[in-house]
């Protein structure tokens, strides 16, 4: 069984990639993640904040861009 390694995506990125590398690692389409965290980030301003530490926490994907 292959262990699942959290990355932020490069290929499909908007903003920094986190989305894209959440919604890789949990198998969910990113566009859900993407406006989870637009609402959280309108509705009380906190998703701004997580979304700036997970940028800076969680690597960079190794995968060459094409």
């Amino acid at each position: 069984m292959e262990t699942k390694k959290l990355y932020r995506n490069s290929k499909s990125a908007v903003f920094g990639g986190v989305c894209a590398g959440l919604g890789e690692y949990f198998n969910v389409d990113k566009v859900i993640i993407r406006l989870a965290w637009s609402l959280s980030i309108i509705i009380g301003g906190v998703g701004l904040l997580a979304y700036l530490i997970a940028w800076i926490i969680i690597p960079l994907d190794t995968a060459p861009r094409y």
